[in-house]
């Protein structure tokens, strides 16, 4: 799933144009696309979730989970940095903490195998992921992160470059945060 979340946000809004002479509102646009589940980012997300071998209760599962985070997803710029058309926006985010969930899954997986075969006693794929699915959507966790977003001015316009694979994480609460 992690890796779904990262590729789906390299293919959408990556270039967020803001006609405001301020590069934190490209980011705070940006930001805003999720919490309003606009069109083109849900558009993304079934297209991906499309691509999964998920069966279609897991994907309508997923999906809900990837909504209450976009929708409960808080951000305050703490910082903008200048240097001609060039800027650097810090945010502070918060979100929940799906990553720690999956890992707390894992784990579970390890001492309780047993609770996921199949009738044919054999490791049922599904019933672990139908179990971490419902892991993720009890979560109420919630972790912050600092994301730099960097933006240059484009045609009058701030525009978000790509954010690095880590800051998509973070957005999605799926960093790993153990190794800072």
């Amino acid at each position: 799933m992690k890796k779904i979340l990262i590729i789906f946000l390299t293919f959408i809004l990556l270039l967020t144009g803001c006609s405001k002479d301020q590069a934190a509102n490209a980011v705070r646009h940006y930001l805003d696309k999720f919490n309003n589940h606009d069109g083109e980012v849900l558009k993304e997300l079934d297209k991906l979730i499309a691509s999964e071998n998920l069966t279609e209760d897991q994907a309508k599962v997923y999906k809900e989970i990837m909504k209450k985070q976009y929708t409960d997803l808080k951000y305050v710029i703490v910082d903008e940095k200048y240097n001609g058309d060039e800027a650097v926006v810090i945010a502070k985010i918060t979100v929940y903490d799906l990553y720690g969930v999956q890992k707390e899954a894992d784990s579970y997986l390890e001492t309780h195998q047993s609770e996921f075969l199949d009738s044919e006693k054999k490791f049922d794929h599904n019933l672990f992921l139908d179990y971490k699915l419902e892991q993720m959507k009890r979560v109420n966790k919630k972790v912050d992160y600092t994301i730099e977003f960097n933006i240059k001015k484009q045609d009058g316009n701030w525009i978000i470059e790509n954010p690095s694979p880590t800051d998509l994480e973070k957005i999605h609460g799926i960093y790993d945060y153990t190794e800072d």
